[in-house]
């Protein structure tokens, strides 16, 4: 059978048994992939899902994805992370949309701490968004800022997008941090400007803060900024350690993972039932994520030793476009598949074959995996599987319905595209921290 109708029943299969039949995407790349290669191949063949998931699960670097899961969930669990908002938002003054400002910043060094999405929309959900529709902000800004400044997880280092992405694709995890550091900082600038553009326009939008707020004193407000020193220590154990090259990625987690405790302890949070609780997300994410890395790489493998990845970038690169055309036709696709599936799905069945185009192209991967990561940033807003909105609306009241929270993401959405232009049309908006560094 030729490659070409393999492509397509596997393409098929694949369909069917996630849409159709609702079964999970771990289990069902991996039927696929056994079943194809029975078919195909032979029986023996098949060790090679073994070779492929012993070899991914088997690399030191990925020590560091239960370690940052761990670190984000004590953080989330230890209250840090409210105090930082709590200390963040008195500075808003009177200015209009201030709050919202000041919640995107917190959201930031948020990302910085944890680099996960999930827990940090749950966060804000909880903590800023009830804050700013109490000052009357406009509901659809403030669950705009709540979603999009969640979503700068995947961005701002250390993100566990990355990470998964350098195993994938055999780059540098710690030159795709430093890369990822400016266009995430620039992100959420692109999102400061727009709450202080549409709130300067019509300060209905974005009432400035209360009274008791904007007239606190000056030695006050510096006082509160204690709390921002336990954040930052945070993020100076993990990112400092790295970038002043002291350690490695994993070594790195772990550090985090130290700096986390120690300001639980500090608080006074740190006790049993929350190590326990941490302790049992963190193993519940790892094992989703380590069933779907066995299926993806067992239906990538066989699709492999079938030649689909090599008849797939011979198509590819004879398309009729120019090099960037192609970057452009993989990000779309990259989009598309955003909008039903996660990340960690889109990733390990993607890679494999835009990575060798990418190359044969002659881009960098670093740079190409910046891209990835503002794509899966759009997705993760983007209807009608955006989690973001799922996340958000599990913490509302109930009287703001998903329609509306996936109606407030389109200016965000809109943000996040000129983002991904800018950081493809110059790349040295990813890649010239990298060279400065060096």
């Amino acid at each position: 059978m030729s490659i070409e109708l393999i492509s397509i029943l596997m393409l098929a299969s694949f369909v069917v048994l996630i849409l159709i039949l609702g079964m999970p995407i771990g289990f069902a790349t991996g039927l696929i992939g056994v079943v194809f290669c029975t078919a195909f191949a032979d029986i023996n063949s098949l060790a090679i899902v073994t070779f492929r998931t012993y070899g991914f699960v088997n690399s030191y670097i990925l020590l560091s994805v239960p370690m940052f899961l761990l670190m984000a969930s004590i953080l989330d669990k230890s209250g840090v992370a409210h105090d930082l908002y709590d200390a963040l938002k008195i500075w808003a003054g009177g200015l209009p949309g201030g709050v919202g400002v000041m919640t995107l910043i917190a959201a930031s060094v948020m990302a910085a701490m944890t680099g996960i999405i999930g827990g940090e929309v749950i966060l804000l959900g909880l903590v800023a968004l009830p804050q700013m529709l109490r000052l009357g902000y406009d509901k659809k800004l403030a669950i705009g800022i709540v979603c999009a400044g969640g979503s700068l997880g995947t961005m701002i280092p250390p993100s566990l997008v990355l990470v998964f992405y350098g195993l994938t694709t055999s780059t540098s995890i710690g030159d795709l941090f430093v890369a990822s550091t400016v266009p995430g900082i620039m992100l959420a600038i692109l999102y400061i400007i727009y709450v202080l553009i549409k709130c300067g326009l019509d300060p209905r939008l974005g009432p400035p803060a209360p009274s008791e707020l904007r007239n606190i004193s000056i030695g006050l407000k510096f006082a509160a900024l204690s709390k921002v020193i336990l954040p930052l220590f945070i993020i100076f154990s993990v990112l400092g350690s790295i970038y002043s090259g002291i350690t490695s990625v994993s070594e790195a987690a772990a550090m985090g993972v130290v700096g986390v405790v120690v300001a639980a302890a500090i608080r006074r949070t740190l006790n049993y039932a929350m190590v326990r609780d941490s302790l049992f997300t963190t193993m519940s994410t790892c094992g989703l994520l380590i069933w779907l890395s066995i299926g993806a790489n067992a239906m990538v493998g066989v699709y492999n030793l079938l030649g689909g990845i090599a008849y797939l970038k011979s198509v590819m690169v004879g398309l009729p476009f120019a090099p960037l055309g192609i970057i452009c036709f993989m990000l779309f696709i990259l989009i598309l598949l955003g909008c039903f599936m996660d990340w960690f799905s889109i990733m390990l069945l993607t890679m494999p074959v835009f990575a060798p185009v990418v190359i044969s192209l002659g881009y960098d991967l670093i740079w190409f995996g910046i891209l990835f990561n503002i794509t899966m940033q759009i997705g993760y807003l983007s209807p009608p599987f955006g989690q973001a909105a799922f996340y958000l609306k599990s913490v509302t009241p109930p009287d703001i319905s998903l329609n509306e929270i996936f109606n407030s993401m389109w200016p965000f959405m809109g943000l996040q595209f000129i983002g991904l232009v800018l950081v493809m049309l110059i790349p040295d908006i990813s890649l010239g921290l990298g060279r400065l560094l060096r």
